[in-house]
């Protein structure tokens, strides 16, 4: 502790506060290092939030008191890497987030007593806006979406229905093909009752129009159309190249298939009779019979009109005179010809025509040079590679259908093969986020070792460097008088050349002071031992230098 005592002396108070301030420095920096690499890697735990989600979120993290970060001014929540599938399933137990948008919980915590009926048809159009919003925020594309439906109320004593309808609002990422449009449509029809994909329209952030309400599926310039020409188009050509390429190889042909499609719906109705099959449908028979005389039965007199006067009167009259009797007959017989009545509707997308143009390439060999040589396939090949694609089509020669094979040497490539990674190199797969993390941690190493090598190293070079004073001569001894001839050969003889040596650096000077204390112990202890064993000759050595002093 002496020694520490007299070291801490000989440094100063300035160099000793400039010592604690450098290693509070220190402390504070790697410090700072270990907890910036010790610290949980941060990942999204939800992206895109509105402010109430992201308020909710916040909320609750605090109150299980789970470290967080807020990022895009509170749009995005990032927390530790190792809790983000926990959290998540926890949050979406309390439903969260929300959305935006409110679904059927709008239903949980509301006081049936006293709604009304308005109200109550007012929350149910919330809620399916709000569940369908968030059914079509899931999809991958899908940012965010807002939807408006229309659900108009039937009139008393009204025989005509207004249809539903819908518009939708999306904010994607990049842009939503002609499919992924059409199934958002269906999907939102499929869920609202009496809702026809026709009637949905579809407009997104920019304002762009996806989809018209007013469209009919059945217009040819819908893009249904062109979507199912692709299909039909890509799936022959997928025929086609299995069965070429199982006979001249992979990579030795192209093939093309263009189809022509007729889109137009067309009604047709015929009635059609058939004389030969009668049936009767109805059959009536009249029969009239009348009778005349001479005509004195039909006089009025007061005869004829007293009762049993007639019949006495009418059998001298039918004795006197003649009578005409005459009977008519008629019969009316309906028939019912045999009439087939026949509906035929024919839907859009009928094949018109097809074409196909396959280009083979030939084969390839080795002359006696060793070079590669090209070879022509036989017309025999083509033929028969012409007939396969034919029947794979479905070929009709009625329907103008065309298949062109035609042999060609393809144009050679640079190949550029990607050697994937093999053995131990392979196993690493390394994600974004590992790629940063080690950047991170190896601009945290580079940083500490700046630090040490260029403001620790000369800060404690300098702290520790003793100032540069003139070294003083030791006093001659006798052995250097040369009246000790014994004493050369001890260390002491060899003190004025180090000390005569020029001056080292600051380590090297350290160790000639330590050499010189020792040097200096032993001569003046050598001086002692003589001076106890030859007391006369010291006493007139020493009488000798005051002589010199005085003469001097």
């Amino acid at each position: 502790m002496q020694g520490f005592f007299e070291f801490a002396k000989t440094l100063g108070a300035p160099r000793i506060a400039a010592m604690l301030a450098v290693t509070v420095a220190l402390i504070g920096f790697f410090a700072f290092l270990i907890l910036r690499v010790t610290a949980p890697q941060m990942t999204p735990l939800f992206t895109d939030l509105t402010y109430d989600d992201s308020a909710a979120i916040v909320k609750e993290l605090e109150r299980q008191s789970v470290p967080y970060e807020l990022r895009n001014d509170g749009n995005v929540i990032l927390v530790a890497k190792d809790r983000v599938a926990r959290l998540r399933m926890t949050l979406a137990g309390d439903g969260l987030p929300k959305g935006g948008g409110v679904g059927y919980e709008i239903f949980d915590k509301s006081d049936a007593l006293g709604t009304t009926s308005f109200v109550q048809n007012i929350n149910n159009l919330r809620a399916l806006e709000g569940e369908l919003a968030r059914t079509i925020r899931s999809l991958d594309s899908v940012v965010a979406a807002r939807v408006h439906l229309v659900m108009p109320e039937r009139p008393l004593f009204s025989r005509d229905r207004v249809e539903p309808s819908a518009s939708i609002v999306l904010k994607v990422r990049g842009t939503l093909g002609a499919q992924q449009v059409r199934a958002i449509r269906h999907l939102v029809a499929s869920a609202v009752n009496g809702l026809k994909p026709q009637r949905v329209s579809i407009v997104d952030e920019a304002g762009h129009l996806l989809a018209d309400g007013a469209a009919n599926d059945n217009d040819p310039a819908d893009p249904g159309a062109d979507e199912r020409r692709a299909a039909f188009e890509k799936r022959l050509r997928d025929e086609v190249d299995t069965i070429v390429t199982s006979v001249v190889g992979p990579g030795h042909a192209r093939t093309e298939v263009s189809a022509d499609f007729d889109f137009n719906r067309v009604t047709q109705t015929s009635d059609k009779y058939d004389p030969a099959g009668r049936v009767v449908r109805s059959s009536q028979t009249r029969e009239e019979t009348s009778a005349s005389g001479d005509g004195r039965d039909g006089q009025v007199s007061v005869g004829n009109e007293i009762p049993g006067g007639n019949a006495r009167q009418q059998q001298p009259a039918a004795e006197a005179g003649s009578r005409d009797q005459s009977r008519k007959s008629e019969e009316i017989v309906n028939y019912e010809i045999s009439k087939t009545t026949k509906t035929e509707v024919i839907e859009g997308g009928r094949v018109n025509r097809i074409s196909v143009a396959v280009l083979v390439d030939g084969t390839y060999g080795k002359n006696d040079k060793g070079e590669i040589t090209y070879k022509p396939r036989s017309k025999e090949e083509i033929d028969q590679i012409a007939a396969l694609v034919r029947s794979a089509i479905g070929f009709d020669q009625k329907r103008g259908d065309q298949v062109e094979v035609v042999n060609l040497r393809f144009a050679e490539t640079p190949a550029n093969p990607i050697s994937a990674p093999t053995g131990w190199l392979s196993a690493l797969h390394f994600t974004k986020d590992d790629i940063m993390r080690a950047i991170e941690m190896a601009v945290m190493g580079l940083l500490g070792l700046v630090v040490l090598l260029m403001v620790v190293r000369p800060l404690v070079r300098r702290i520790l460097t003793p100032d540069e004073r003139p070294l003083a001569l030791p006093l001659a001894t006798p052995a250097a008088e040369g009246g000790m001839p014994e004493a050369a050969g001890t260390p002491a003889a060899k003190v004025p050349e180090i000390i005569r040596g020029e001056p080292s650096q600051t380590a090297k000077m350290i160790d000639i002071a330590q050499v010189q204390g020792q040097v200096h112990a032993q001569s003046v202890q050598k001086v002692g031992e003589l001076a106890d064993k030859n007391p006369n000759e010291a006493v007139s050595i020493i009488r000798q230098w005051l002589n010199e002093s005085a003469a001097a």
